[in-house]
């Protein structure tokens, strides 16, 4: 059975959450901002932070399985650290800089 759009999102977004070790109080400051079909069987999700120029691109197959080898842009480089964070919790902070720089 081929996932929905939807279902390939919410996929997407537990496998990030999961990744990086992000506790649940902390899941509503991520959002999917878009999932596509691509190709037959898998979706692109592209995942952000809201209010945040950053964002993850992870594939996900119809199997319900997530390429861990995903992409992360922002143009926002990692050395300018936690300027733009205002009160934005330092767990998803710290995601973002570890990100950031990483790249």
């Amino acid at each position: 059975m081929l996932l929905t759009a939807t279902d390939a999102g919410h996929i997407a977004l537990e496998f990030l959450l999961a990744d990086w070790n992000i506790r649940d109080e902390y899941r509503e400051w991520f959002t999917i901002i878009k999932s596509r079909l691509t190709g037959e069987s898998w979706y692109i999700v592209e995942l952000g932070v809201e209010g945040f120029p950053d964002r993850w691109f992870i594939q996900v197959y119809d199997t319900g399985e997530c390429d861990p080898s995903y992409t992360f842009l922002s143009p926002i480089s990692g050395k300018e650290g936690f300027s733009d964070f205002g009160d934005l919790p330092e767990m998803v902070a710290e995601v973002l800089v570890a990100e950031r720089k990483s790249r």
